[in-house]
């Protein structure tokens, strides 16, 4: 019999529960990032693929090349959000607190993070910040990312999280997750990854702090996609702040 929505929600929390959260903390502090695999479905994928033609899902859409972005097409949601990307928000979200709040004390940020993400989109709301940040974003042939970093207002948290929804070399073959890290008085280094379909990346939003020999000091991270050979390559998204209003 086939699992229901809510069935297959469940299996998603299930697998981010049991997921090793000792070793992706320490994966995030050392590099700025961690995979998890598999914890979307082939069909929770294409399922959310679809909801790309349902505009009345989404407050805005964004043509990249016309702001220079890159080339392609994003899809901001709207609230509500659709009930699987809200679970990932607030599921994710308690497991990377720790992570953030340590790299605010060390940096000597004065900002702690709330347990639970309700709690945290209260802070934003609080800043006039409102509007829903989680995106679809669709590429197609040579359709590529800029190298960017996704801040919305004054409040923010350090981290993000993105889903390949199409299968690397099946459905779209090119479009690697391209990070940069800018040392101070150094030159950037580049990172590349081409996550499977339905693995979660969770990774930096705007700096890693890095130990240096005078404490920590912040190492300033971008990210974008690569140009797309050829096939469409769709992701997921989900930013943990909301936008100003």
């Amino acid at each position: 019999m086939p699992q229901s929505e809510q069935e297959q929600i469940q299996t998603v929390i299930d697998k981010i529960q049991a997921a090793d959260w000792e070793l992706i903390t320490e994966q995030i502090h050392d590099q700025g990032f961690a995979l998890i695999e598999q914890v979307l479905s082939a069909q929770q994928c294409e399922q959310l693929k679809l909801l790309y033609r349902q505009p009345e899902l989404y407050r805005k859409t964004v043509d990249m090349q016309r702001y220079r972005f890159g080339r392609g097409e994003y899809k901001y949601f709207t609230y509500p959000l659709p009930n699987l990307i809200e679970q990932l928000r607030h599921e994710v979200y308690p497991h990377l607190v720790p992570v953030a709040n340590a790299w605010f004390r060390v940096l000597k940020i004065a900002q702690t993070f709330p347990a639970s993400h309700t709690e945290f989109l209260q802070q934003c709301h609080q800043n006039g910040q409102t509007l829903a940040t989680p995106l679809i974003l669709k590429y197609g042939q040579d359709g590529f990312n800029t190298l960017h970093q996704d801040i919305y207002g004054d409040v923010y948290f350090p981290l993000q999280l993105v889903i390949v929804l199409s299968q690397p070399n099946v459905d779209f073959s090119g479009g690697e997750l391209v990070f940069t890290q800018q040392t101070p008085r150094a030159q950037s280094k580049a990172l590349v990854m081409q996550p499977q379909q339905g693995d979660i990346v969770i990774f930096t939003t705007r700096f890693k702090p890095e130990k240096g020999s005078q404490g920590y000091y912040r190492v300033e991270i971008k990210h974008g996609v690569s140009p797309v050979h050829q096939g469409e390559r769709y992701s997921l998204g989900i930013i943990f702040h909301d936008a100003v209003s």
